[in-house]
């Protein structure tokens, strides 16, 4: 089981720019009692020299007199993002212990989390904190610093997201300190191990795009799914789209404002999905037909850039300090982990971590959650968009010091870069196509005509309550109803910290929490009304559309393959596994394979998206029938033979679903549950039960099935009612099958 202490680090990693992450358990020798955990991602300078230690990077208040005013709001915007949700996780004391705050260049990062205390703190404590920097503030940001602090001591400013606002104000003020430049090249490449290439990109690959001060950068790569027939199709319709939404973005951008920005990348994209998805039913393509397509676009505005994803293609940010993923991936092993339930490491070694549960053109934009980060640029940089086929195998932070840094120091140019890291990929992976896009930021100081000194802070120049709500309800989506859009619009904003969305969209630097906390009631019948709606959506949306919902589901479950004759899943071996043993000097021993923990626990109630089997026994090929999407189940026990990598999990059907429709008249024998291998030896199928029953299970009965099959099935957004949790209390007929023991 996972310890309370380490639930934090799990829950936040989509914090991953600014937080370590567990990498696995230490146990000691028998006579030490004391657990270690490791932890991964640790701001650690390297020293360049392999046989010297690293050393921990500077704490803020080292090197905090020494940096740029735009450098020094630039930290406390990030300290101030990561308020919240540490907040919620019960970990902000963190945030007040100045030796815990570190920096890699522009990046602040915490060494460790540390569990709050009783009272929880504050942030008049954080106010207090930042006033011993003021001796060492910037004379252009002096008096905002020391006014900004004054409202956080006396409590004027009672949220994170009224400081968040007033910040991001002040660096927009700030920016005219510094000119940045860019340039962008994209390359593509089929790669040895395919016949064809379902990837698109933009620019176009090849073309080296130079944009000067106040011109804007883009890029964009996309991964296509569905085969030849469908994934190039689909990656090319996305770039198309995109670049036609994003040419109206200008006149829409006159008055600079991040959530603005924010929400109309995220419309941009929704347009995308509907485009494929649109053509997807239009062309009668269903299940395994339809064609789909990841997405990762980063794009420049004003002093930030912006980085809008979907699915498992990735950006990375590298600069002279290091090199830092900065989008997570849209798959299972990453949701599982941001639930709390697994470390990553571990999610990994699941067959089915690699499956997305999301991408472009699988179903409408009511379901889809791109994610939108943004981040400052006040330092050369470069960001690097890349598809799995050069991610895969942790390529990229294998190799970024000798094929992309150079880029920094003028040693190479992006054409050659480009080819270097294709051949790359192509040797090193292979088993993919490849592309990648390359944005060159570079950052120089620029000494305004006048002299500027940052006016103060001002609480009452913040937008109203009535204000934001008018912001979020103008933007509307072309390809959808009003008030469909009205719901998303709005959740993304007031619902913004809040858990439990496919995309893993808790970063710290989505825009829309620049805007101040909505406070009393009226803010709180506004959000629970918009929830409701949504819910009510979700719900009722495979009642209206069975088929189309179906499709969706399997999709989102990631079990079935889209024409590439393989599941949607995504190589991610690690180069290390997590460490559960530990020799005589407690050295992590890569060599050790721990056993995977259950993800789904004893009494578990959860809803399914899918048809699923349940069989008698878990030794024998018995089929006791089966469930339609929609199902309410609970978990009663489980348990783990020694030769299995996974669990079999024993469910009870305490509401059967009603939507016979999703009930296909066959499953393929590959996705069938199979008996486990007890022993050395596998138990032989019995032909005649092989082909499964079209039996529906009803109410009170209970079957086997392996966790790995019903976890893509798992509908993850699912909370029970009271009446479910009744129906699934309710005393039920003996089951014929013997009850195995449970698992501690």
């Amino acid at each position: 089981e996972i310890p309370q202490t380490i639930t934090p680090y799990l829950r936040l990693v989509s914090y991953g720019l600014h937080l370590p992450q567990v990498y696995g358990l230490l146990t000691p020798q028998p006579r030490h009692n004391k657990e270690i955990w490791l932890l991964e991602g640790v701001p650690i300078q390297a020293t360049g020299n392999i046989n010297t230690q690293g050393q921990l990077s500077p704490e803020l208040t080292s090197v905090w007199k020494d940096a740029s005013p735009v450098r020094q709001l630039n930290w406390l915007q990030q300290w101030a993002s990561l308020w919240q949700p540490l907040s919620r996780e019960g970990v902000a004391s963190s945030l007040l212990k100045s030796d815990l705050v570190r920096v890699e260049g522009a990046l602040l990062r915490l060494l460790e989390l540390q569990p709050d205390q009783t009272p929880a703190p504050t942030l008049k404590q954080l106010g207090q904190l930042w006033s011993q920097l003021l001796e060492g503030a910037s004379p252009v940001i002096s008096e905002f610093c020391q006014q900004l602090c004054s409202q956080l001591t006396k409590g004027q400013i009672q949220t994170s997201e009224q400081l968040l606002a007033l910040l991001a104000k002040g660096l927009f003020e700030c920016r005219s300190w510094q000119s940045r430049t860019y340039k962008t090249l994209t390359r593509t490449d089929t790669g040895p191990g395919r016949s064809h290439n379902e990837d698109a990109c933009y620019p176009p690959s090849g073309k080296l795009i130079s944009s000067s001060r106040g011109k804007e950068a883009l890029a964009m790569v996309c991964d296509g799914i569905g085969g030849q027939a469908g994934g190039e199709i689909a990656s090319q319709l996305a770039i198309d789209t995109l670049r036609q939404q994003l040419k109206q973005l200008p006149a829409k951008l006159k008055v600079w404002h991040p959530t603005t920005l924010t929400l109309e990348l995220e419309k941009a994209v929704c347009a995308a999905n509907d485009s494929i998805s649109q053509r997807n039913d239009h062309e009668n393509r269903f299940d395994r037909q339809r064609m789909g397509t990841t997405l990762v676009m980063a794009r420049t505005h004003a002093h930030e850039i912006y980085i809008t994803h979907v699915g498992d293609s990735r950006i990375y940010w590298v600069s002279r300090h290091g090199c830092h993923q900065v989008t997570l991936d849209d798959d299972l092993a990453s949701r599982e982990v941001r639930l709390g339930y697994t470390l990553y490491r571990h999610a990994l070694q699941q067959p089915t971590s690699g499956a997305l549960v999301q991408a472009l053109g699988m179903g409408s934009s009511t379901t889809l959650h791109p994610t939108v980060q943004r981040l400052v640029l006040d330092e050369d940089c470069l960001f690097l968009l890349c598809s799995d086929g050069l991610s895969d195998n942790d390529r990229v932070e294998q190799y970024w010091e000798t094929e992309i840094l150079p880029i920094l120091d003028g040693q190479i140019d992006l054409k050659k870069a480009a080819e270097r890291i294709i051949e790359l990929a192509n040797t090193k992976n292979g088993h993919d196509n490849v592309t990648v896009a390359l944005i060159y930021c570079q950052v120089t100081p620029s000494q305004p005509s006048l002299p500027i000194q940052l006016s103060p802070p001002r609480i009452e120049s913040l937008p109203t309550l009535e204000t934001n709500k008018t912001l979020m309800l103008n933007v509307k989506s072309d390809q959808q109803p009003a008030s469909t859009d009205e719901q998303k619009t709005a959740l993304l904003t007031l619902n913004l910290m809040e858990e439990g969305d496919a995309s893993g969209d808790q970063n710290p630097n989505y825009s829309a929490s620049t805007f101040p906390e909505k406070t009393g009631r009226l803010l709180l019948g506004i959000f629970v009304l918009l929830v409701l709606g949504g819910v009510v959506v979700y719900l009722l949306s495979p009642v209206l559309s069975p088929k189309a919902s179906g499709q969706i589901n399997r999709f989102l479950s990631g079990v079935f393959s889209l024409g590439k004759g393989q599941q949607i899943t995504r190589s991610k071996t690690p180069t290390q596994i997590p460490v559960t043993k530990a020799p005589p000097e407690q050295t992590p021993d890569s060599g050790t394979d721990p056993k995977p923990a259950a993800l789904i626990k004893n009494q578990d109630i959860i809803r399914t998206v899918g048809p699923v089997q349940l069989l008698v026994k878990p030794e024998k090929q018995s089929i006791l029938g089966r469930f339609t999407a929609g199902s309410v189940l609970q978990v009663i026990a489980r348990k783990r033979y020694p030769q299995e990598e996974t669990w079999w999990i024993r469910l009870r059907v305490c509401s059967p679903g009603t939507n016979k429709t999703d009930i296909p008249s066959d499953i393929p024998s590959d996705q069938m549950a199979s008996p486990p291998k007890v022993g050395s030896s596998s138990v032989p199928l019995n032909s005649k039960q092989t082909k499964p029953s079209a039996t529906l299970v009803s109410q009170g009965q209970e079957g086997w099935i392996r966790e790995k099959d019903i976890l893509p099935m798992m509908d993850r957004n699912f909370t029970p009612t009271s009446s479910q949790t009744s129906q699934c209390q309710k005393k039920t007929p003996p089951s014929s099958s013997p009850r195995p023991t449970q698992s501690p």
